[in-house]
């Protein structure tokens, strides 16, 4: 069986990226490691993937969760360091 350590060293995101990916999507993280490793091989997915990331702070702060939305952007900062074309 495939683990979610194996998965992640599939693809270039890490585990809070691929969680805030499975979250806008509503999908199970295994989905959301191959969509999210699709959109970083597409010219535009680095873009999608921080909106999907801006959008999932904004969500957690309309439902007044500040400690989610601090994690998210701690997240957000880090896929930033690591992906500076967005």
């Amino acid at each position: 069986m495939i683990s979610k350590d194996d998965i992640l060293g599939l693809c270039e995101l890490d585990e809070d990226e691929i969680d805030a990916i499975a979250e806008h999507e509503h999908i199970p993280e295994v989905a959301a490691a191959a969509l999210g490793d699709y959109l970083m091989h597409q010219s535009n997915g680095a873009e999608r993937v921080h909106s999907m990331i801006v959008d999932d702070i904004r969500e957690a702060l309309d439902r007044n969760d500040g400690s989610h939305a601090a994690s998210l952007y701690v997240t957000l900062q880090h896929f930033i360091a690591h992906h500076p074309v967005c």
